[in-house]
């Protein structure tokens, strides 16, 4: 679906205009293309005293070959200024050493001369310890502190650019590799304001060209969309995907297994006998089931019937929590899988016309954090993904004007992309994602709902 106002704002005329009137101006976000050697083309500036920083740097040369530091001979790279530097085109702060407020300046001493020099779609991540792992009540809160600044500095970057804030736990240090390829790279184009923690893991990446080699993926909804561009990207990434979709949908399932050198299951996942249809195609096992099948059904709740409200929560959260249940009963998820859902920033923020669908999606980031701690035994973990205003055939049909406050409404002034979903979910599917669980990534553009 086209973006008439982004393609115009980004024309000789269009730019012009656009700054005269002082309207958005929102860039066309660079997106990870096929060939790429580095997670980072261009300059990536390293500061902070803490631990972190220095965990960075055993593999720092294969994000990007152009490393920088704050101070001369600060962990022996040279050093950047804003006089003499090339333009940045990502940043790490170690802040995980900041234990007292007035220590806080810091944050505001690293970054405002690199604002004023960098290039277009920057990446920025801030690395602290999560909060709650402190016992020190005035350090707890300093670190609390970095979620107000990273989510403020998401809106005022602009250029195209993000901001993260990742709370690593002791002993997940080794594990920073794969969340900073995912985050300082075109993967997390419409990824922003996000806070995730990280925690210890054992699990590794042999080779980043292909993560998910050797494993096996399940896509639900996969014929179209989104669903078919995280089946593509899950392939693209070495996995062997298998395709789920409704009966209807068998000729376009058909085609992009086809093409993808997959396997199609044709199967309703609302039917009765959908659980032993599905075990039945997965007799060899799973390692990745990505639940991505969902509908809406939009009324107000004053005009909603029992076959709308049923029919979402039937689609978009019963069937992931029935499904799933029968996968682990007949012990056809491997140990150490990955499962992922998709949510919604609907079931985040609630939306006008669409109690039931802001419901079954809240719902599913609570089949996240209920089933985490029962997953974790078999080393698997589970995490929700929170789409915001996504380019699809089902956005297309919303009426001009909401269509164009959805796009709008957040930090980089557009929608986003199905591949930006797929990118999101690939990455909590890597081996290295074990790192994480019972979480949610919202892929919104730092969208103003429920911000």
């Amino acid at each position: 679906m086209s973006d008439r106002y982004l393609d115009f704002a980004n024309s000789a005329s269009g730019r012009r205009l656009v700054g005269a009137l002082g309207l958005p101006a929102p860039l066309r976000l660079e997106r990870w293309q096929a060939g790429r050697s580095r997670p980072v083309e261009g300059a990536l500036l390293i500061g902070g005293e803490g631990s972190l920083a220095t965990a960075i740097l055993p593999f720092a040369n294969k994000l990007t070959s152009e490393l920088f530091a704050p101070r001369e001979g600060q962990f022996e790279l040279p050093r950047w200024t804003a006089e003499h530097g090339p333009k940045l085109k990502a940043l790490v702060f170690d802040a995980s050493h900041l234990t007292r407020f007035e220590q806080l300046i810091e944050l505001r001493d690293f970054f405002q001369p690199a604002l004023k020099n960098l290039a277009t779609c920057p990446r920025v991540v801030v690395l602290g310890r999560a909060p709650e792992t402190l016992k020190d009540t005035v350090a707890s809160s300093v670190q609390r502190s970095l979620e107000g600044f990273t989510r403020s500095l998401g809106k005022e970057i602009r250029r195209g650019g993000n901001v993260q804030l990742l709370y690593v736990g002791k002993g997940a240090e080794s594990q920073l590799e794969g969340a900073l390829r995912f985050f300082l790279s075109p993967k997390s184009a419409y990824v922003s304001g996000q806070v995730l923690r990280l925690i210890g893991s054992s699990d590794e990446v042999k080779d980043w060209t292909r993560p998910l080699a050797g494993k096996k993926a399940l896509v639900t909804g996969a014929s179209r969309g989104i669903g078919a561009s995280i089946a593509e990207v899950l392939a693209r990434d070495g996995a062997e995907v298998v395709l789920l979709d409704v009966p209807q949908a068998k000729d376009g399932l058909d085609a992009l297994a086809a093409r993808l050198g997959g396997r199609s299951v044709p199967l309703d996942i609302c039917a009765e006998d959908a659980p032993a249809q599905l075990v039945e195609a997965l007799a060899d096992g799973i390692d990745i089931v990505v639940h991505n099948a969902g509908i809406t059904r939009d009324k107000t709740l004053a005009k909603m019937s029992d076959a709308f409200w049923n029919s979402v929560i039937d689609v978009n959260v019963k069937a992931p929590q029935v499904l799933t249940q029968a996968l682990l009963d007949a012990d056809k998820l491997n140990e150490n899988g990955r499962v992922v859902l998709i949510a919604s920033i609907s079931g985040i923020a609630g939306n006008m016309g669409q109690t039931n669908y802001a419901v079954s999606k809240a719902g599913v980031i609570g089949l996240a954090q209920a089933w985490a701690p029962a997953l974790a035994k078999r080393g698997v973990t589970i995490n929700a993904v929170a789409p915001g205003f996504i380019e699809t055939q089902m956005t297309a049909a919303i009426p001009l004007t909401i269509r164009e406050a959805g796009r709008r409404m957040n930090s980089m002034s557009q929608g986003g992309l199905p591949q930006d979903v797929a990118e999101a979910v690939a990455w909590f599917a890597q081996p290295s994602s074990g790192v994480l669980t019972a979480q949610v990534m919202r892929v919104c553009g730092q969208s103003l709902l429920g911000a």
